[in-house]
C-alpha cells in the first residue's frame, strides 16, 4: 500500500485569554457553530503575524502570540485535507468588534468555553489556560 500524505489547508488559531480563565469564542455567520479565531496562513507569512493579523480582522483585538498548544489534522467534509495549530494568545482588551464573517462572541470560562467547541478546540483550551500567564510571548516585536 502507497503512503498517502495530507496537502491541506493550514489554519492558524487563538485560544485568546482576557486572564487565565476567561476565554473568547465567536460564532461563524456561515453555520452556527461556536470557534476560536483565526484562519489561514498565507504564503511566505510568519505564523505570529498570521495570528496576529487574523485575530484583529475578525474580532479587533491585539493580541500577543505564546506557544501552539495542540496542532490536529482531519478531512472536511468535502473529503479536503486540513491542519490546523492553535496557539494560546493573550489580550488586554475586551471590547469585540466583529467582522462580517461571525455574528456572536462571548468571553467564556474555560469550562464552558471548552464545552461550545469542538473536541482539538476544546483541547486546545485546556491546554492553553493550564500554561497559566507566567509564559512569555513567542517573539516580541
Amino acid at each position: 500500500m502507497e503512503e498517502q500524505f495530507l496537502r491541506p489547508t493550514i489554519s492558524i488559531r487563538g485560544v485568546v485569554c482576557l486572564d487565565d480563565e476567561t476565554v473568547l469564542t465567536i460564532r461563524r455567520a456561515s453555520d452556527g457553530v461556536w470557534e476560536l479565531p483565526g484562519g489561514r496562513i498565507r504564503r511566505s507569512e510568519a505564523v505570529e503575524d498570521c495570528l496576529r493579523r487574523e485575530v484583529a480582522e475578525e474580532t479587533g483585538l491585539a493580541v500577543t502570540v505564546h506557544s501552539p498548544v495542540e496542532a490536529v489534522t482531519w478531512q472536511n467534509d468535502a473529503g479536503e485535507d486540513r491542519f490546523a495549530v492553535y496557539y494560546r494568545c493573550t489580550t488586554a482588551e475586551s471590547d469585540v468588534s466583529l467582522s462580517g464573517e461571525h455574528t456572536d462572541a462571548e468571553w467564556l470560562g474555560a469550562s464552558t468555553a471548552r464545552r461550545r467547541l469542538s473536541e482539538p478546540q476544546a483541547v486546545a483550551t485546556r491546554r492553553a489556560c493550564d500554561h497559566g500567564s507566567g509564559e512569555r510571548p513567542v517573539r516580541d516585536d
